[in-house]
Formats: structure tokens, sequence, C-alpha cells
């Protein structure tokens, strides 16, 4: 149900009533809890709120170190804590509208749905369609595996819990709950293909499009990760039932420790784990035989965004982790008689160090042109005439389920 009242739009929600503010032609709420974050637990519903609560403040960011992304996308401060549990929407007038929720990436260790980069505006107000970015959970706080401590995938359980909420609370919004895309890109892709690699996701969206997704990455195994858990404690001196005592910046510094000591690796210390019940073992090939239909697709020169020395090492990395394996589960998708539609982004501004580098897409999709204007991978470029092209591609698959080529082709974005 929703109301007017000082120009501002009132939506009721299961735990609430919240006021968000224009943004244009949409209305857009920010801040929204969708679950209350337990330290090393799964996440809680949250209690209800009386009144209304005014939704025009984002939520706080997941508490995080520097992005390794910087040197390409650009560096940015948001206040962070560990009741990070939020959501954002943008509503355009009206009902029945399909939904896009977006995952950001960020290695399972920086990033947050709050950020300018993932505004939802622009492709709210084009498509007519409903734009909800999330915040989860990163970092040991998001994944550490620990006897006695958690299981880990707590990040995921965060996503899920979003999803639950977009589902029971949308249509509220203006969205309907059995039109739902969910997009990811990075961490937030592979995430997306680890919930459907297991047993908890069900009915939650029924498309996906998962953007540079590290297929290439299997998780951890339940031992590895518990390596990992037991060098997080020895950098932190403590035994494991004094965790919940530590104040965060000492737990993102062993962190941070911890990374240190795997330096020179791609895979992050703490990611999925593959449990074989949240997250299969091998999550791409648990989901090789799924009808959901996919717009999956890479940039040409992924692994450029680490490092860009030595570009044949840029090219095997690049079609290890990303290409390669993304080409293949389209093909077993197809062949299964599933969908899958796949592209690659090959634009990149001339002389640009980078190339087309992992994250490269992102602009083209969401966000607006301030928010990108200073990410050192555009290099000040932002040709409207592929955001265009992107765009209806994407709005296209959200709607109609078909972003404009034929399957088992390559659509390539070039500019």
């Amino acid at each position: 149900m929703t109301s007017e009242i000082n120009q501002a739009v009132v939506v009721e929600t299961e735990a609430g009533e919240v006021r968000g503010v224009a943004d244009g032609a949409v209305t857009v709420f920010r801040g929204i809890p969708y679950a209350r974050a337990v330290r090393f637990g799964v996440p809680e519903a949250v209690a209800p709120w009386p009144g209304v609560r005014a939704a025009s403040e984002f939520g706080v960011a997941a508490p995080q170190l520097a992005s390794r992304l910087d040197r390409a996308m650009g560096s940015f401060e948001v206040p962070q804590g560990e009741d990070c549990l939020s959501l954002n929407v943008w509503a355009p007038a009206g009902e029945g509208h399909p939904v896009l929720v977006f995952l950001h990436g960020g290695g399972f260790s920086s990033g947050a749905g709050r950020l300018g980069w993932y505004d939802g505006a622009e492709v709210a107000a084009l498509g007519d369609v409903v734009v909800v970015t999330v915040n989860y959970r990163l970092g040991a706080l998001g994944f550490l595996r620990l006897p006695g401590v958690s299981d880990g995938n707590l990040g995921v359980f965060d996503q899920i819990a979003a999803l639950t909420w977009v589902r029971d609370n949308i249509a509220a919004f203006g969205g309907d709950p059995a039109r739902v895309t969910a997009a990811g890109q990075s961490a937030g892709a592979i995430s997306l293909v680890a919930m459907l690699s297991g047993d908890r996701a069900g009915g939650l969206f029924r498309q996906a499009i998962l953007q540079s997704t590290p297929l290439g990455m299997l998780p951890d195994t339940p031992d590895a990760a518990e390596r990992t858990g037991a060098k997080f404690l020895q950098e932190l001196g403590i035994e494991a039932g004094q965790l919940g005592d530590v104040p965060v910046d000492a737990l993102l510094a062993a962190q941070l420790a911890v990374a240190k000591g795997a330096a020179g690796q791609v895979i992050p210390p703490f990611q999925l784990v593959g449990d074989g019940a949240l997250v299969a073992a091998d999550p791409a090939r648990a989901v090789s035989e799924s009808r959901m239909p996919m717009l999956m697709g890479t940039t040409k020169d992924e692994a450029a965004a680490f490092f860009s020395d030595d570009w044949d090492a840029v090219a095997a990395v690049s079609e290890q982790i990303f290409g390669g394996p993304t080409w293949r589960l389209s093909e077993s998708l197809n062949e299964g008689g599933g969908a899958a539609w796949v592209f690659e982004f090959d634009w990149y501004p001339a002389g640009s160090p980078f190339r087309a580098c992992h994250c490269l897409e992102l602009p083209f999709v969401l966000g607006s042109a301030e928010a990108w204007q200073h990410a050192p991978m555009l290099q000040g470029e932002r040709p409207q005439r592929l955001v265009d092209e992107m765009r209806r591609s994407w709005i296209g698959f959200v709607k109609d389920g078909d972003p404009g080529w034929e399957r088992g082709s390559t659509r390539h974005f070039t500019g």
C-alpha cells in the first residue's frame, strides 16, 4: 500500500512503513533493512519499527579494507558498520513492473550496493523496471569458516535473505515478485551461480544475469576454509570463543595479514565454501543443466584490472578464470534445453593501460556519467551510444527474456 505524504511516497513493508524520496522520474528508497546481522551468525529477522521510517539515507557498508580494484575503478570512502544488511529500491510509478536485483562484486572483500556506481535511477526510469541493490557481509565477517564459530557462506545467506525480502515485499513498490531477474558482477555473479547450485534459493528469481563470473575459481573446500580460519585466529592471537569481543578494526587487520600471506593468488582468502548444501563443490557444473534463462559474459581483458605488465598472462588468466568457463556453461545450458545468451565487452579507451578489463562493462549498465567520471579504466570516456546499446539489451532481457541476439552466438559490445 502506498500513499503520498509531503510529496514523498510511503510504502508498507512487512516490518513497517518506509518513506522514499523523488529521484528524477522514479522514487528511491535507501537503506531499508532486510535482515539483522549477527556476528558470525546467519542473518536474523528485522524487528518491526513503529511509525514511518525515513528511507532517504543509504545504510552503512559492510566493514572492509581498500579494494584491490582501486587502480582500475577508483577509490571510495563510505560509512561502514556491522549493522549493514540493507538494500535500496528505485521504483517507477505504477504496478506490476519486472524487477532487477543487483549483487555487487569486489572479491567477497569490498563494495556496497550504496555506491553511485550501482545507482539504479536511470535504468529504472528508462526500462520501467524496479531496481534493487544490496549490501551483504564481506571478508572474514561474511565468509569465515571455523568450527564452533561459523560454517561460512554468511554473505550468501545475506543475499538469500535480501532476495527473500524482495519476494515478500517488492509488490508494495510496484514490482512483480514473479518477474525477478537476479544480476551480479564478479563475486556477485558467482554468488548467484552458487545459490543455484545449492538448495536454498529455489523460486527467488526466474532469470539471471552473470557479468564477469569467475567460474574458474572454485569454492574452498571445507578443510581449506578451516585452515584459513585457523590462520585468522593465529593472527589475532586469541581463542575462537573470544571472536565476539574483538573490535572490527582488529578483525580487518587480521584479515589483511591473512591475505598478504596468500599474496600473488587471484583467489581471495575468504570466499565461498563448497559445503555441498548451500554451495556445491563445483557450482558451474552443478547448474550446467539448469533451465533458468541466463545472460552471461565477460570483458575481453578481465585480468588486466589486477595486473597488466604481461599481456600473454592477462589473456591466459582471463580465459582460464572467466572466458572459457563462461562459454562452456552457456554451451551446456543451450545443449541441455536451457536458454543462455553470451556477450563479450571489447571496447576500451584508446591507449588505456587497462584495455577491456574486469568491471569495464559496469558503467554502461548502472550508475551515471557523474558517478563514473573519475574511474581510471574509462579515462574520462563513456560513449553514450554504447550505454544505450547495453541498457537496451539488459532491459530487454529483464522485461522479455531476450537481450536481442541469437542464443549460441556471442554479442560483442565494441562501441
